[in-house]
C-alpha cells in the first residue's frame, strides 16, 4: 500500500499556488500545526472565520438603541401612555363632585392607572407605571396637591361645589411620560353638568386661549409654510419668538377676560425618564428665573398654562409637601429609614414624581424623606397658590414636534365653549390671527380612511 505524502511536502498545498485547496482534517493530523489552536482552527475552520467575520462581532456588540423621535417606537410608547393618562383623566373627573374626599379621588385615580399600565407592553423587558401621580387641587392651588391618609386635618379636605379642580396625572412606558392636566368646574352632584357663567367662566376661557396660543407659538418658523421654496426658505428664516414676547402675548389673552398669568408657569422639554430636560418656556417669569432655548422638531414637551382670577403672585401654603423626585445625586444616608424610602423610590419610580402616598408605609415615608431631602438625593414639590387666595385654573399638554407641525399627544378634552357663557372676549387681531392658524399640516391621512371606509359600506 503506498504511503500517503503529508502536505508540507506536497507542492500541490504550497502558499500562492493556482491549485491549493484547504487542509483536510487527516492533513491536520498527519502534520499538525505548532500550537493547540492553530490544530483547533485547522480541525474547524468555521470557528476561525466566524471569529473574525464581521457579521460575527455585530453579534457580539448591542447597537445603541434609538430612543428619538426618529424611532416610531418612540412615538407608539408616548401616544400608548398617553391614551392611559386620558383614560384616567377622564374617570377621575367624574368623581370631583361636591363633598369627596380628595385623598380618596387621588387612591381611586393611581389604582386606574397601575390597572391600565398592567394591560400594555406585557411580557416586554421594560419600566412601565407612573409619570406623574394623581393629583386634586382645590381652587386657590397652584402646584398638583396629593394629601396623605394620615394626616388626618389634610385627609379630611373635601371638594367644594362650583370650584375648579386642578387634575393632574400621567403614566409612561420605557421611560417615556405623558402627564396631563385639566381643570374641571366641581358640580353638585355626579353627571351634573350646568352652563358656566360668571368669573369663573372667564377663568376657564382666559386659560383655554392662553393654551391654544402658546402651542402655536412653540411651532418652528417655517414648519408648516407652503408656496415655492423661496418662500418656504424665507419663512423658514423668521427668528422664533422671544420668550418675553411669548409672556407679553398671552398675558394680554388673560387680560383680556380679566384675568392674571400664574407667575414662573414653565413648559418643559421631555426626554426618556426625564420631564424636567434641558430647555423651559416660563411664562411671565418671577426674579431669578428665565427661560432657555427654543422648541424644535424631533422633541417632545410638555406644555403648561396656568392662570388667575388674582394677581397671579405665588406663595408657600401651610400643607405638608407629599410631592417628590429623585435626582441624579448621590448621598451616603445614615438612617436605615432613609436607605429603605430611596430604594423603595428608585425601584418604583424611578425619576419621575411620587406621592409619598404611594410609599409601602406613609408614616415611615414622612420621617425618611427628610434626610433624602437635606441630602439632595430627593426633591420635593412645596404646596404653593395664589397669593390672594383667588382660584386658579391650569392646563398641561403632552406635545410632540414633527416635520408636520405640533401633535397633542395627550392633552386635556377639549373645552366645550358652549357651555362656558363670558361677556368678554379677544380683540388684539395679532392675537386673533395666531390663533387662526393650524397645528399641523393635513396630511390627508384622516380622509383616506374615511373614504376607504365609506367605500366599504357601498
Amino acid at each position: 500500500m503506498q504511503r500517503r505524502t503529508p502536505p508540507s511536502q506536497n507542492q500541490a498545498t504550497a502558499t500562492g499556488s493556482k491549485s491549493s485547496r484547504p487542509a483536510s482534517r487527516l492533513d491536520c493530523l498527519l502534520s499538525p500545526p505548532s500550537s493547540p489552536r492553530s490544530v483547533l482552527f485547522c480541525l474547524f475552520p468555521r470557528l476561525s472565520t466566524a471569529r473574525s467575520s464581521p457579521a460575527a462581532k455585530m453579534t457580539t456588540e448591542e447597537k445603541p438603541v434609538d430612543y428619538t423621535l426618529n424611532n416610531p417606537d418612540t412615538l407608539t410608547k408616548y401616544k400608548t401612555a398617553a391614551q392611559i393618562s386620558e383614560k384616567v383623566l377622564a374617570e377621575v373627573s367624574k368623581l370631583c363632585v361636591a363633598g369627596s374626599k380628595i385623598v380618596d379621588i387621588c387612591e381611586k385615580g393611581d389604582k386606574l392607572i397601575e390597572e391600565e399600565v398592567a394591560k400594555v407592553y406585557r411580557g416586554k423587558k421594560i419600566t412601565k407605571g407612573f409619570s406623574h401621580p394623581t393629583t386634586v387641587s382645590p381652587a386657590a392651588f397652584v402646584t398638583p396637591y396629593t394629601p396623605l391618609k394620615t394626616d388626618e386635618k389634610e385627609a379630611a379636605t373635601e371638594i367644594q361645589a362650583g370650584e375648579p379642580i386642578k387634575i393632574q396625572l400621567g403614566a409612561q412606558i420605557d421611560g417615556f411620560g405623558s402627564i396631563v392636566c385639566d381643570t374641571v368646574v366641581a358640580p353638585e352632584k355626579e353627571g351634573a353638568e350646568p352652563v358656566i357663567e360668571g368669573r369663573t367662566a372667564d377663568l376657564l376661557l382666559a386659560t383655554y386661549y392662553v393654551n391654544e396660543l402658546l402651542l402655536r407659538l412653540m411651532i418652528p418658523p417655517g414648519l408648516l409654510a407652503s408656496g415655492t421654496e423661496e418662500e418656504k426658505a424665507k419663512a423658514a428664516s423668521v427668528k422664533p419668538p422671544s420668550q418675553s414676547k411669548i409672556s407679553s402675548l398671552l398675558e394680554k389673552v388673560a387680560q383680556a377676560y380679566d384675568c392674571n398669568i400664574v407667575e414662573s408657569t414653565t413648559s418643559w422639554l421631555f426626554d426618556r425618564n426625564e420631564i424636567e430636560g434641558s430647555k423651559k418656556i416660563v411664562i411671565s417669569p418671577g426674579e431669578g428665573t428665565k427661560g432657555e432655548g427654543v422648541p424644535e422638531v424631533g422633541e417632545v414637551w410638555g406644555v403648561e398654562v396656568g392662570v388667575s382670577l388674582g394677581s397671579g403672585k405665588v406663595k408657600q401654603f401651610e400643607q405638608r409637601t407629599t410631592l417628590h423626585r429623585r435626582t441624579a445625586n448621590t448621598y451616603a444616608l445614615k438612617r436605615p429609614t432613609s436607605r429603605k424610602i430611596l430604594s423603595e423610590v428608585q425601584k418604583k419610580f424611578g425619576t419621575f414624581p411620587f406621592s409619598l402616598r404611594q410609599l409601602e408605609d406613609e408614616r415611615d415615608a414622612k420621617s425618611g424623606i427628610i434626610e433624602c431631602v437635606r441630602g439632595n438625593v430627593i426633591r420635593q414639590y412645596e404646596a404653593s397658590g395664589e397669593k390672594d387666595g383667588e382660584p386658579v385654573a391650569r392646563l398641561l399638554t403632552t406635545v410632540a414636534i414633527t416635520k408636520n407641525g405640533l401633535s397633542k399627544v395627550g392633552a386635556p378634552p377639549a373645552l366645550d365653549l358652549a357651555k362656558v357663557k363670558s361677556d368678554k372676549k379677544i380683540v388684539d387681531e395679532e392675537i386673533l390671527k395666531i390663533l387662526e392658524q393650524p397645528l399641523s399640516r393635513n396630511t390627508g391621512k384622516k380622509n383616506k380612511n374615511k373614504k376607504k371606509k365609506a367605500e366599504g359600506e357601498e
